[in-house]
C-alpha cells in the first residue's frame, strides 16, 4: 500500500546506494564491451574469449559489493519493511530520466532478494512488474551516439553509400579491398530486392555499435523500401591477407535468428540505451523474445527478469499441468516441463545411480562452463533460478512424487507466502529452451518407412547435423562425453543442439586413444573391455555400436562423418588448440560466404582461418 509520507531518513541514502552499486556495474560492463573492439581490430582472439567469460560474472560481483555496502553502513537486514517499501519508491525517483531503467530495475531486485525474506518478494517491495517505460529513451548529451543512423541512397550511388556505412565505424584496421566488398553487398541487395521500385521513403537503417562475438563484428541494421523492411546483417571478419573483409549478407529474420541464437555465445556490444537497441532488434526478429535479445545482448540477468515475468503471464491465462518431460529419463537431471510453454524444467538429482559418478557441485560446475563458454551455436544456453515457486495445482501428483522420490532436498511444498495457496518451491532450477530430442525424431524417421521420401531426408539431415555438432563442439574445445542421441534436440530450424552437461569436458583435457591389439584369442573374443581405461580417456572407434546400431543411420553417418571414428581426427584438433589456433565456427551456412569458392564435405570442419597471431 503506498504510504502517505515518505519520512524514513535513512530510505533516501539506501536508494541512492543501490543506484550507485547498478551504475558502477553497467559502466564497467559498457567499458568492457566498449574494449572488444580494439580486441578486434587487433586480432586478439584469446582475450575477446576470456573478456567474453569474465563479464558474465561482473553482475553477481556488484550485487555482493552492494549487499555488503548496506549490511555495513545501515544493516539493511534489520529494517522495518515500511522502510524497504520506501526505499522503492525512492528508487522509483532516481530511474525517471535513468538511460537503463529496466537494468536498474533488475538490479535492485537482485540486491533486495538477498536481504528480505521471500515472502516479500511482491510489487510492493521489488519490480515483479516494470515500474518505468522505456520507451522513446535517448540521451540529451551533445557527444552521445545515436542508437541508430539512417541513410539514404540514389539507386546509382548505392555503393558509396554502403562504403560510407561501414567506413562510419571507424575500425583502425585496414580493409583488404573494401570497393571488392561493397561490390559483392550491393549485388546481394539488389539481387534480394530484385526488379522492386525504390519508393520514396527507401532507406538503410544501421545500429550504431557493431557486435562483437569470438572473431567475428558484425553489422546489424535493415533496409525500408515502401512498406517493406528487410532485415540485414554483414559479417566483417579478418582475411587471410590480415586486413579485414566483409564476408557475407544476412538477410531476413530466418539469418537474423541464427545470429542471435540462444545457443551461441553473448554479444559485445556498447550500447547507452539497451532497450532502444532490444526495441530496434525486435523490429528485425519479432518473434525473439525480448528476453533473449537482453540476453544476447549479455545483459543476461534482464533476460531471466524479463522470461520470469512472460513464465508468469503465461501461468495466468493457462491451465495445463506440468509433468515428466517426454523421453528417456536422465540419470543426473530430473526434467519437467509445461506443454504448452516452449522451455524445460531441469533439477539435479539427489543421488546418481552407477555408472555415473559425479556431485551436485560438480554438475553445477558443468553448466558454469557452459555459460561462460563459446557455445558455437551448438550448446543450449540456461537460465538458472533458486527458490522457483509454482502453483500446487498446476503439479501432477506424478510429477511430485518423482521429485520426493528422486531430488527430496529440492522441493518444498508449503504457503511460504501466507496468502492461503499452496506452492511447489523448487531450491535450484535450470530451465532451457524446449527442443525435439534427436533420438525421439530418428525413431519418427524410422517409423514412417523407408518409402517415405520426405522421411528419409528429414533422417539424412539429421544424421549429418548430429556429426556437424560434435564437429563445432570440437572446434571450441568441447568434448561433449555422452554422445548418445538422446543427449542431443532438434530446434525449429532444423539445428542440432547438445543440451545434457553433466559428462563434457575440454577436448584438450581428454586422451583420445586407439584400442590396443588383443593380446590373446580371449581378448579378441571377450564381450567387456579388458584393456586399462584412465578417467579421461576417450577410444573413438568403440563410439560405433553405441551409435551406429541402425543400418540407414551408420550408412549416413559412415558417409558424411567416418572421421569422427579415427583417433586421429581428435588428436590432430588438440594439437592445433594447445598451438592456440582459434576455429572460425560461423553463425551462417558457409555457401553464403562470398569466398566460399567450392562447396566444403559436411565431414570437414567449418574451420577457414590459419594459426591465431
Amino acid at each position: 500500500m503506498f504510504p502517505e509520507r515518505l519520512d524514513a531518513p535513512q530510505a533516501w541514502a539506501i536508494a541512492r546506494a543501490m543506484m550507485d552499486g547498478f551504475n558502477r556495474h553497467y559502466r564497467l560492463f559498457r567499458a568492457e564491451s566498449a574494449r572488444a573492439k580494439h580486441r578486434f581490430e587487433t586480432a586478439d582472439w584469446h582475450g575477446q574469449q576470456r573478456a567474453q567469460r569474465e563479464r558474465i560474472e561482473f553482475y553477481d560481483l556488484r550485487v555482493k559489493e552492494c549487499v555488503r555496502r548496506l549490511d555495513k553502513e545501515f544493516q539493511a537486514g534489520t529494517l522495518p519493511m515500511a522502510v524497504w517499501h520506501e526505499v522503492k519508491l525512492h528508487y522509483i525517483g532516481l530511474m525517471v530520466n535513468h538511460l537503463q531503467p529496466e537494468l536498474a530495475e533488475t538490479f535492485f531486485n537482485s540486491v533486495t532478494t538477498k536481504i528480505l525474506h521471500r515472502t516479500h518478494f511482491q510489487n510492493d517491495f521489488i519490480f515483479v512488474r516494470p515500474a518505468v517505460s522505456t520507451e522513446y529513451i535517448e540521451s540529451d548529451d551533445p557527444a552521445a551516439r545515436p542508437t541508430y543512423r539512417a541513410y539514404y541512397p540514389q539507386a546509382a550511388r548505392l555503393p558509396e553509400m554502403v562504403t560510407a556505412i561501414v567506413q562510419d565505424f571507424a575500425l583502425q584496421r585496414p580493409f583488404e579491398d573494401l570497393p571488392r566488398d561493397v561490390a559483392l553487398v550491393v549485388q546481394a541487395i539488389n539481387a534480394r530486392l530484385g526488379s522492386v521500385k525504390w519508393r520514396t521513403n527507401f532507406q538503410i537503417q544501421v545500429l550504431t555499435s557493431l557486435f562483437y562475438r569470438n572473431k567475428g563484428a558484425y553489422l546489424v541494421g535493415k533496409v525500408i523500401n515502401g512498406y517493406a523492411e528487410l532485415p540485414f546483417a554483414l559479417p566483417i571478419l579478418h582475411g587471410e591477407r590480415g586486413g579485414l573483409i566483409i564476408d557475407a549478407v544476412l538477410f531476413g529474420e530466418a539469418d537474423l535468428q541464427m545470429l542471435f541464437s540462444f545457443a551461441r555465445a553473448y554479444f559485445m556490444v556498447d550500447m547507452e540505451v539497451p532497450s532502444a537497441y532490444v526495441q530496434f532488434l525486435r523490429s528485425l526478429m519479432s518473434r525473439k523474445p525480448r528476453g533473449e535479445l537482453y540476453t544476447a545482448l549479455g545483459l543476461a540477468k534482464q533476460g531471466k527478469t524479463l522470461f520470469y515475468r512472460d513464465f508468469l503471464h503465461h501461468l495466468k491465462y493457462s491451465s495445463d499441468h506440468f509433468r515428466i518431460a517426454p523421453g528417456i529419463k536422465g540419470m543426473v537431471m530430473l526434467v519437467f516441463d509445461l506443454p504448452s510453454f516452449p522451455y524445460v524444467f531441469k533439477l539435479i538429482r539427489d543421488r546418481f545411480p552407477a555408472p555415473k559418478d559425479t556431485t551436485r557441485e560438480q554438475v553445477k560446475g558443468k553448466y558454469l562452463l557452459v555459460k561462460q563458454h563459446d557455445r558455437v551455436g551448438r550448446m543450449a544456453d540456461t537460465l538458472e533460478y533458486s527458490l522457483v515457486a509454482f502453483p500446487r495445482e498446476r503439479f501432477s501428483d506424478e510429477l511430485i512424487a518423482e521429485i520426493q522420490q528422486h531430488a527430496p532436498s529440492q522441493i518444498e511444498i508449503s504457503d511460504r507466502d501466507g496468502d492461503g495457496r499452496q506452492e511447489v518451491i523448487i531450491r535450484h532450477l535450470y530451465i532451457e529452451r524446449r527442443m525435439v530430442p534427436l533420438n525421439i525424431h530418428l525413431q519418427e524417421c524410422f517409423d514412417a518407412g523407408p518409402q517415405d521420401a520426405q522421411a528419409q531426408r528429414a533422417l539424412e539431415q539429421a544424421v549429418a547435423e548430429y556429426g556437424n555438432a560434435i564437429k563445432d563442439l570440437v572446434a571450441a574445445n568441447i568434448f561433449p562425453g555422452d554422445m548418445l542421441w538422446k543427449n542431443f534436440g532438434l530446434t525449429r530450424n532444423g539445428k542440432v543442439v547438445f543440451y545434457d552437461y553433466d559428462e563434457i569436458e575440454y577436448l584438450t583435457d581428454c586422451h583420445f586413444r586407439r584400442v590396443p591389439p588383443p593380446r590373446s584369442e580371449d581378448d579378441e573374443l571377450s564381450g567387456e573391455v579388458w584393456w586399462p581405461v584412465g578417467p579421461r580417456d576417450v577410444f573413438p572407434e568403440t563410439f560405433a555400436p553405441f551409435l551406429l546400431g541402425n543400418p540407414a543411420v551408420r550408412e549416413i553417418f559412415l558417409r558424411h562423418h567416418a572421421d569422427l571414428l579415427d583417433v586421429q581426427f581428435w588428436q590432430s584438433h588438440q594439437e592445433r588448440i594447445r598451438a592456440g589456433h582459434v576455429y572460425d565456427v560461423f553463425p551462417y551456412d558457409v555457401q553464403r560466404r562470398f569466398r566460399a569458392a567450392a562447396p566444403l564435405p559436411i565431414s570437414q570442419p567449418t574451420s577457414v582461418s590459419g594459426a591465431m597471431p
